[in-house]
């Protein structure tokens, strides 16, 4: 069996949706969070200078969204068709279109700006992406985002809304199917523990 080490700093971020997979498979890794003053003696020995960087047997590899792809098809999350694996991506692109528009306010300098872009983010960005994910589950037939098992699709979107939940907590009363899909993934054992005993960072 492989060994797998996935950099990260000591924050979510980019670096937890890989964690998440891990996690969700069952499968041990060696969680490597790097502190920030011992960043720049490492950048060099990354493939492009950045993180997460997922080490597979002393072979690098970089690129959150390459390394949480990689992971799926290795754990079986991938879906079971090229069909899945599409709906898997399309899924995948959906929250990249969403977090292009979320990201802005909490970048912004400018203090008014910031208010209007959150105030946008929470009454029109927010409800309109949860509106599309909560149709989704229903035409999927409720449970799984794609097929009838889990898949990348389904974390990535818990992952997703780690931040959303933690800005605007009740975004999931009016979705009902969305709210339902988050509480059972996040009930899989070794991800519920993860959570329950990870500490606050606001990314």
């Amino acid at each position: 069996m492989p060994t797998y080490k996935l950099s990260y700093f000591d924050l979510r971020g980019r670096g937890e949706l890989c964690r998440y997979v891990f996690l969700v498979a069952g499968k041990e890794f060696e969680d490597d969070r790097i502190a920030r003053e011992n960043w720049p003696a490492l950048k060099s020995t990354t493939p492009f200078g950045q993180l997460p960087v997922l080490d597979v047997d002393g072979k690098k590899l970089a690129q959150s969204r390459t390394i949480a792809k990689y992971l799926a098809r290795e754990f079986g999350l991938d879906g079971k068709s090229s069909w899945d694996q599409a709906l898997v991506d399309q899924v995948l692109d959906l929250i990249d279109e969403m977090f292009v528009v979320l990201i802005k306010g909490f970048f912004e300098k400018d203090e008014e700006k910031k208010k209007e872009l959150e105030k946008e983010a929470s009454e029109v960005t927010v409800p309109k992406y949860l509106g599309i994910f909560e149709k989704s589950l229903s035409t999927s037939g409720g449970s799984y985002y794609v097929g009838d098992d889990l898949t990348l699709a389904d974390i990535a979107i818990y992952s997703a809304f780690d931040m959303i939940v933690m800005k605007h907590p009740t975004a999931l009363d009016k979705c009902p199917k969305v709210d339902a899909h988050r509480k059972m993934v996040g009930a899989i054992p070794k991800l519920a523990q993860y959570i329950a005993n990870r500490k606050a960072s606001d990314i």
